[in-house]
């Protein structure tokens, strides 16, 4: 199986991203901890891309 180097990275982002969201529009979630795993996702989202940009065949 062939996988794109940066892609895992990207989806992985995606999800977290997603998840940090969610904990986001709960009230009663931890905000601050909320904002830390949506942050955490972007950057993966970000590195993954870049890595992606990178490695074009």
């Amino acid at each position: 199986m062939n996988v794109r180097e940066g892609l895992i990275p990207t989806l992985l982002g995606s999800a977290v991203t997603a998840a940090g969201y969610a904990m986001k529009q709960r009230n009663s979630s931890n905000k601050a901890f909320a904002n830390t795993i949506f942050g955490f996702g972007l950057a993966h989202i970000v590195l993954g891309a870049i890595d992606l940009v990178e490695h074009r065949r």
